[in-house]
């Protein structure tokens, strides 16, 4: 489960247990099963009929977003049941929700997670995303009730599209401690060599290249990479292969380890066997990867950017580094791997920050208050697309 996923899982549970009605609108691709599934009191998945009934992936998706609009326009037209507020998770389900809620007379709330401008100043000519994306985004940000940031970056960059600060709302998420925290098993590892673990998805801006870059210099620790494709899957995963690669050439393919996707429940042990978690992506919207080892009492070296940049406390609770800067990340590494009692600190300090900053509880109460803000008084009921 990707990053945004998990984030409207998180949220609409906890939107849920605070006694909000929630529903979450998300696009049918597989024709069987019933339209509505009830997943708990308070909150229900609904699976839209737009576009096949068949995976599709996201950057191909924008073609039938006008269908998936104009889908919740009826529905919610002719049901008895109609939100007090759409929050649009990503722009495409803004396209969607502002689409029924300009109709209908509801008010939208809309979440980026990650701006397409970003992601081309970072990425160039290897974003496959939709050649229009930034400007329906600066449309979408124009047009919404309210804006949701994640992090300061965000907030910058949100004005730099054209957002008014005053329509900007800062919202950070939160971390499930119900299965990350330090109490619990660790994955069993060899206690005579420094592990430092790095989790996300194998693609390019997560920056696991820099990782393996930065090993040679932290002499006689281990890498380990826990992220998709599942095990089984990674001998032919292209990316993969390329890791490994790299690892042989920089002369530590003896201490890189490839693990694949693991069920979220199995993260925590993961998190609890490293001396050190380490995030080095070229950018991150926010990142839930650091809080998650904070969350465990883990010390954390991350790049300073975006999300990071808020969420690990540079000297505090763990240590910021210039992004693509291998050189500046085994720097890092090393002096962290080297000094015990600065690790005890950091693991200490972040799982505090954790413990009073990073539930999914206080962003539901965040998020409560303003939709109380924009809604009008009706039902206390939210549809999440």
């Amino acid at each position: 489960m990707g990053g945004q996923s998990v984030h409207v899982a998180e949220v609409s549970t906890a939107l849920a247990n605070a006694g909000h009605d929630v529903r979450v609108y998300t696009r049918r691709d597989d024709p069987s099963g019933p339209l509505a599934v009830p997943v708990r009191d308070g909150l229900t998945v609904v699976r839209v009929p737009a576009g096949p009934a068949e995976p599709v992936a996201r950057d191909g998706l924008l073609p039938h977003v006008g269908e998936f609009g104009r889908w919740l326009t009826r529905h919610w037209r002719d049901e008895l049941w109609r939100p007090d507020v759409v929050h649009a998770h990503h722009w495409m389900s803004g396209l969607a929700g502002l689409t029924a809620g300009r109709q209908l007379g509801v008010p939208v709330v809309q979440t980026y997670h990650g701006l397409g401008a970003v992601k081309r100043r970072h990425q160039g000519g290897a974003d496959s995303g939709p050649p229009r994306r930034v400007g329906f985004e600066r449309i979408l940000g124009q047009a919404v009730d309210r804006v949701v940031a994640q992090c300061q970056d965000e907030v910058r960059e949100l004005i730099r599209l054209g957002v008014a600060r005053t329509r900007i709302t800062l919202v950070p998420p939160g971390v499930d401690q119900r299965i990350f925290h330090p109490e619990g098993p660790a994955v069993a590892r060899d206690r005579g060599r420094p592990r430092v673990l790095s989790v996300g998805r194998l693609v390019e801006r997560k920056g696991f290249q820099d990782v393996i870059r930065a090993m040679r210099g932290v002499p006689d620790a281990e890498c380990v990479v826990v992220g998709a494709p599942p095990g089984p899957a990674l001998p032919a995963d292209p990316f993969a292969n390329r890791l490994r690669g790299l690892a042989e050439s920089c002369g530590v393919a003896d201490r890189f380890r490839l693990v694949g996707a693991v069920p979220r429940e199995e993260l925590a042990a993961w998190y609890r066997s490293a001396d050190v978690v380490v995030a080095a992506p070229w950018y991150e919207p926010f990142g839930l990867t650091p809080l998650e080892a904070m969350a465990c009492g883990v010390p954390v070296v991350a790049s300073g950017v975006g999300g990071l940049a808020d969420s690990v406390v540079d000297g505090l609770t763990g240590d910021l580094v210039p992004p693509r800067d291998p050189r500046a990340l085994g720097t890092a590494l090393r002096r962290l791997l080297g000094d015990r009692v600065r690790r005890m600190t950091y693991g200490t300090a972040g799982l505090d920050r954790i413990r009073q900053r990073y539930s999914w509880t206080r962003t539901a109460q965040q998020l409560g208050a303003l939709y109380q803000a924009v809604a009008r008084p009706r039902r206390a009921s939210e549809a999440v697309a």
